[in-house]
């Protein structure tokens, strides 16, 4: 229905003092930082000495580069999600990285041109953890739960006159986690300057109460500071035509509420994401005091029991994903390349929606939710007052849950790809009624701020919630797994409608086959690692299958968001308490962001725009000739015929004997033989309309690189994933290859980060060396602030050593 991001007047990366001239001026304060372990005390005095502190740039996590270490928050505990009856030992459930522990970020700015008539705020996109703000001696403000946004006034303690020293003390506990959280400031700091009458932050709120085909009303309401003041408001198009313009009758109180008709609207969805602007100036006498320009979209969403739920009237299940807050081998600091790369390649499979869980996403990540086209479920806590760790948001649920929702909300309410608010994720408290006064509270709270938007819980605990009412009283009722738990849960809420909040957890690891192809649940091999036939689940979860079956033949559940887009660091389940494992095996893609198998399962029913033919395993199997070896194939055809050297195995047509042989084709008897596999898909009328073929590899001869993109920005953090692999003489790639590579960055680029996708692998990510997985890994190149060519060679010994041209452009500051 509606959508804000916030883009300030002047947009200023300083490293000297910035220019106050404008009505509103906002400092990304990312650069000319110090950062320390371990300080207890003492560092927010100005005269502290921080000659030894390491520089750094702001996002920032003090922890991704290690080195990962076994002994790093070892938890004896008993997971209840899990199912576990009794306690055990956990290693890299939170991703066995340096985590724990303090940290000071300190940084000096000036502002000698502030006037008196001017206010200053200081803010925080999120800060891991707890973080506590002083400015020139002063604490200015603290906060506890480390994914939210929150501002200061610091006015009263800024300097006009000579340096400002801007210090923050975080703290990461023990066990207060049940994944990798990431360390620091790894997420935007921001102060903005402006004049003390004026629009208070995040103080717009833009709504599209009614549309129709020949207009949409757009209702803006706006929070402000001062006395005798008006409001202007001028909506833009795309193409920046002026749609609208209104100026505001006078205010209620503090609050101007205006009602604009857009003729001729064009609505916001994933397929067409369009985007309006609204520019909003406050004057006083003529005087402009303050403007704001607020991204919004025109659409409708409705929840109903007899349809579930529509987008502008269309009705349709969301496709999507869940997504943990950390980039794999960037760790938690944020960046918008690595984001827009992880959303694209989501989008190329077919997913229209995603989960943040389980935490308050980023502001970059709606930017691009609304950008690209995703709707978006925007979560608040993994707990409320009981704990699922000693350390967790219990300790604050009482104390801080309003206000992180408060701030939730009006920080991002206004971002049409938010199209539903969580209140939380499998919380313990679904057991009694104090847990359902939390759940009416909470969700209370949402409607009270935000009242176009319906709240969900992600409910693991369905035999409680049907019993206890607390599933009865959420706007949407979310299910986590228990799909054989969906007719009953259907019959007795009231809503006429479920969703799957969360499904599957599948695991997988990329290019690993496990013999004999059988559904398994929760087993470990001698290896660490999880058979990516796509048929070994945990001991809550189940297969992608399971969960088909019931998007297609119940139109009352109203879609699903699969455990998880991406591997993330921490909770290697099923291997908690196996070392090595430090990161997940639930993900459809890797850590690296390489798609797995299980990708083109989901591509096959998602991506209605482009047909998919995919078949696994691969074809290298010295050792098994002659050995039963399973061919699968993933396709959005209903049927294929295999062929192995050039003999055929038959055609396989999709039915419903199974909820696998429903959406996979299989063919469980093939013999291997080293040669070609060949896979030929037949359209509805039987004739032949595609095919793919894998062949048996030779020894690893050349190296092979494939950049996503090769222009870069020359803003210090624009990056390019380049995907390197290793073919043999004939070209053909080398799935089994484990070379280790060694990676040189030159000219107008720097090497920042590797990753392969092992969950087992210590090696560190930073480091210019590491080993392929499954004959693949991903090497980043980070831009500078210099334009130019760019250069990453790659070599390994006994290899064909690669290079690739990279190129660095000026940014376009408008």
């Amino acid at each position: 229905m509606f959508s804000q991001i916030f883009k300030f007047f002047v947009i200023i990366h300083f490293l000297h003092a910035p220019l106050l001239s404008s009505p509103r001026t906002e400092i990304f304060l990312k650069e000319n930082w110090l950062f320390q372990r371990g300080q207890n005390n003492g560092a927010e005095q100005v005269g502290f000495d921080d000659s030894e502190w390491e520089p750094v740039t702001i996002p920032h996590d003090w922890a991704i580069k290690g080195p990962f270490d076994r002994e790093i928050d070892i938890q004896d505990v008993r997971i209840t999600q899990n199912l576990e009856q009794e306690a055990s030992e956990k290693t890299g459930r939170t991703g066995a990285l340096p985590h724990i522990g303090q940290g000071w970020y300190r940084k000096t700015f000036d502002l000698p041109d502030l006037k008196d008539d001017q206010k200053v705020l200081i803010l925080f996109e999120g800060a891991m953890s707890e973080p506590q703000v002083y400015l020139n001696e002063k604490k200015v403000g603290e906060w506890n739960y480390g994914y939210n946004y929150f501002y200061f006034d610091i006015t009263d303690a800024i300097l006009r006159d000579e340096p400002n020293l801007l210090a923050v003390h975080l703290t990461n506990h023990p066990q207060s986690s049940r994944w990798y959280p990431g360390a620091g400031l790894y997420r935007n700091v921001r102060l903005i300057v402006k004049d003390k009458e004026s629009i208070d932050q995040w103080g717009q709120f833009v709504t599209t109460p009614q549309i129709t085909d020949d207009w949409a009303k757009v209702n803006v309401k706006t929070r402000f500071s001062g006395e005798g003041l008006s409001l202007v408001t001028t909506i833009f198009d795309m193409e920046n035509n002026i749609v609208a313009k209104h100026e505001a009758e006078p205010p209620f109180g503090n609050e101007f509420d205006q009602n604009i008709l857009i003729d001729q609207p064009k609505l916001w969805s994933p397929e067409t994401p369009y985007l309006y602007k609204a520019v909003t100036k406050l004057l006083k006498n003529g005087v402009l005091k303050d403007e704001i320009t607020t991204t919004f979209g025109v659409r409708t969403i409705e929840y109903n029991p007899e349809t579930g739920f529509s987008l502008n009237g269309q009705v349709r299940k969301f496709k999507g994903v869940c997504l943990h807050h950390d980039l794999g081998p960037l760790g938690a600091a944020i960046n918008k390349t690595a984001l827009r790369r992880q959303m694209r390649i989501m989008k190329e499979m077919g997913c229209d929606s995603i989960r943040s869980a389980h935490n308050m996403p980023s502001i970059e990540q709606l930017e691009l939710a609304d950008e690209m086209g995703i709707m978006f479920l925007a979560e608040s806590f993994d707990e409320w007052a009981k704990p699922k760790v000693p350390n967790g948001y219990n300790r604050y649920f009482e104390t801080d849950a309003e206000k992180d929702i408060i701030n939730l909300v009006h920080a991002t309410r206004n971002h049409p790809s938010i199209v539903m608010w969580s209140s939380g994720n499998e919380v313990p408290d679904q057991h009694g009624s104090d847990g359902v006064k939390r759940a009416k509270w909470l969700q209370e709270i949402f409607h009270r701020e935000d009242p176009t938007r319906p709240v969900t819980v992600g409910m693991d605990q369905v035999e409680a919630v049907m019993e206890n009412g607390f599933g009865a009283i959420m706007d949407v009722p979310g299910l986590n797994y228990r799909v054989h738990l969906y007719e009953e849960a259907y019959e007795r809420f009231p809503q006429g409608f479920l969703l799957g909040s969360e499904t599957a957890s599948t695991v997988s690891s990329r290019g690993i086959y496990k013999f004999p192809a059988e559904k398994l649940k929760h087993v470990t091999h001698p290896d660490n690692q999880c058979s990516s036939y796509d048929l070994e689940y945990c001991n809550w979860s189940n297969l992608p299958d399971d969960d088909f079956v019931l998007q297609d033949d119940k139109d009352w559940v109203i879609g699903e968001f699969v455990w998880t887009g991406f591997d993330y660091l921490g909770e290697p389940t099923p291997y908690q308490g196996i070392w090595p494992a430090r990161s997940s095996y639930f993900g459809i893609c890797d850590l690296a962001g390489l798609p797995k198998d299980r990708y083109y399962l989901y591509r096959s029913r998602w991506n209605t725009e482009s047909p998919t033919l995919h078949m696994l395993p691969h074809w290298n199997w010295e050792g098994r000739e002659g050995e039963t070896t399973p061919v699968f194939v993933y396709t959005s055809y209903d049927s294929a015929e295999l062929f192995v050297n050039g003999k055929s195995m038959g055609v396989q047509k999709k039915h419903g004997a199974t909820p696998q042989n429903r959406y996979r084709l299989m063919w469980t008897d093939v013999t291997y033989e080293p040669g070609t596999i060949k896979v030929l898909a037949y359209d509805e009328n039987g004739d032949p309309v595609a095919e793919k073929e894998t062949h048996t590899a030779g020894e690893p001869y050349q190296i092979i690189l494939e950049a996503d993109r090769t222009e870069l920005i020359a803003n210090g953090e624009d990056l390019s994933f380049i995907t390197v692999s290793v073919v043999d003489k004939n070209g053909i790639p080398c799935p089994t290859a484990t070379n280790r590579l060694h990676f040189e960055v030159s000219g107008a680029g720097v090497y920042r980060a590797a990753c392969n996708g092992d969950a087992t692998s210590l090696e560190m990510f930073h480091e210019p060396t590491m080993k392929l997985f499954s004959g693949k890994l991903v090497v980043i190149v980070q831009s500078t602030n210099e334009s130019g060519e760019i250069k990453l060679s790659v070599s390994g010994n006994g290899l064909k050593a690669e290079s690739i041209q990279l190129v660095s452009t000026s940014e376009t500051v408008i």
